[in-house]
């Protein structure tokens, strides 16, 4: 029996979807106006395992994941770059797809922009203003939040906590400080949308709400993020879908754990984040998805290099034994499976109890950690029995096919490494490829460094210099606000 914890409730519930064999899932994607740091990764990482493990235990899953490609953050920063917004964000949903592929997230079934969805957006503010839960003021619309009774059954908070919290914006336009915007007034030279209400965007919230229920209808059955989005904006979007559709928006809410430095949270605006296509530069991704679900996903983790390293080192345990594992199989028929086996022998105990074991961890509210646990000791028993098995023996035979299936099966599941057609480990075959990369990633670490000293001490030449020899070589190197970076010129 799957059982998932529900933020909604505070325990864990059996898990029941609307409809039976069928499950719509709804997941926060990021703001892009940068590259993904581990933080936005986190979510990403949990909830595609979530969906995979929904996948395998026989449901058909319609899975969600928008992008916010209209944000304050993400005009400011275009107006740094001096380009436009939707420019910006197109170029970083761009690069969030190579560092999602390279962790070896799935693509969602649909990936909605809140720049394609605003007719409808429009209209869903509309239909909150008809049944007297929004109100227009100059331009704005704003969300009646005291009018809506379920307010705050999420997050847990009184009307009070919310009056005396930082996030409570101060406006003269609001009939009541706790309101708020779903449409925003546009400034002069702003990216904006004519609507009923004069030139304008959505506020962040109310996109959510729309896209979701677009995609996936009245009623979802699992919506996804991290924990800072259960107040406001998961709060907001109860409030909004609920008060517009007149039933319950998500059955169960699901909120993984912060990533902390030094126990305090990943966050841009505290300026402690690292980017994960700087960690793929030092570390396989197969051990950043590896450490993501080291622990279970509603606890927090907290991050440094020694703990990647360490789960670096303890993928090859892994590979070892499955690299073994195919070859002792080389000389089988690969057409055979364990069911099969030619000896009429029933799957033996050990197999039967490694996955039960592992299938009782993901029903568990899909601990990760527990399910790890459970792979490390099947290698231990692979290593035993490779060690004392006879390889003309058809019952060793089919043993070996049992643990290759549960190997399959666990990483089907977990998502750590990435396999060709015959289920054999890519990651072996690209293994020289990436230490050949990440030495090129530290040199031109260093080559910056030395650049960077130059400029310090206005050796404009040496600075130069290093500038024009690298893209002689199709190497670019971009100032930005965050520091240099460098890239091919394909």
């Amino acid at each position: 029996m799957l059982k998932v914890y529900n933020t909604l409730t505070g325990k864990k519930e059996e898990f029941k979807p609307h409809r039976d064999g069928q499950v719509n899932m709804y997941v926060c994607g990021p703001t892009v106006y940068n590259y993904i740091h581990l933080g936005n990764a986190r979510p990403l990482v949990v909830f595609d395992t979530v969906r995979r493990y929904l996948i395998h235990k026989g449901y058909k899953v319609k899975y969600v994941q928008n992008f916010t490609d209209v944000d304050d953050k993400i005009i400011n920063r275009a107006k740094e770059e001096g380009v436009l917004p939707l420019e910006l964000s197109k170029k970083y949903i761009e690069e969030y797809f190579k560092d999602a592929d390279a962790l070896n997230i799935m693509r969602a079934d649909y990936h909605p922009l809140v720049s394609e969805n605003i007719s409808d957006i429009i209209h869903f503010i509309q239909l909150l203003i008809e049944k007297g839960y929004a109100y227009e003021a100059e331009g704005d619309v704003y969300f009646k939040v005291r009018k809506f009774e379920g307010y705050g059954k999420l997050s847990g908070r009184s009307f009070d906590d919310m009056l005396a919290g930082a996030r409570v914006e101060v406006n003269e336009k609001k009939q009541d400080p706790l309101d708020f915007a779903l449409w925003k007034k546009a400034k002069e030279g702003e990216l904006n949308w004519n609507s009923p209400w004069g030139e304008g965007r959505p506020g962040w919230h109310i996109e959510c709400s729309v896209m979701a229920h677009k995609y996936l209808g009245d009623c979802i059955d699992i919506h996804g993020g991290g924990y800072d989005l259960v107040f406001p904006h998961h709060e907001n979007e109860i409030a909004q879908s609920e008060a517009a559709l007149g039933k319950q928006f998500v059955k169960y809410w699901m909120h993984n754990g912060f990533i902390t430095v030094n126990k305090e949270k990943m966050s841009k605006s505290l300026g402690n984040f690292f980017l994960v296509r700087d960690i793929l530069k030092k570390f396989r991704p197969e051990a950043v998805r590896f450490y993501l679900l080291s622990t279970h996903y509603r606890s927090p983790l907290d991050f440094d290099d020694e703990k990647l390293e360490s789960f670096q080192n303890g993928l090859r345990r892994l590979e070892n034994a499955w690299e073994l594992l195919d070859e002792r199989l080389e000389g089988f028929d690969k057409s055979d499976s364990l069911r099969d086996d030619k000896t009429g022998n029933n799957v033996p105990e050990l197999l039967t109890e490694k996955s039960l074991s592992f299938e009782q961890a993901m029903d568990d509210d899909f601990n990760t950690a527990l399910a790890i646990a459970v792979w490390f000791d099947l290698v231990k028993e692979v290593n035993i029995f490779l060690k004392r098995m006879d390889e003309n023996d058809q019952k060793a035979k089919g043993m070996l096919l049992g643990f290759k299936e549960l190997f399959l099966m666990f990483n089907e599941v977990l998502g750590i490494f990435k396999t060709d057609d015959t289920g054999k480990l890519k990651s072996k075959a690209d293994e020289d490829n990436m230490q050949n990369s990440n030495l090129i990633n530290r040199l031109m670490e260093i080559i910056i460094d030395l650049r960077q000293k130059a400029r310090e001490e206005k050796d404009w030449d040496t600075a130069d210099g290093i500038r024009d020899r690298l893209k002689e070589l199709g190497i670019i190197l971009e100032d930005t606000p965050q520091g240099v970076r460098w890239k091919l010129n394909r």
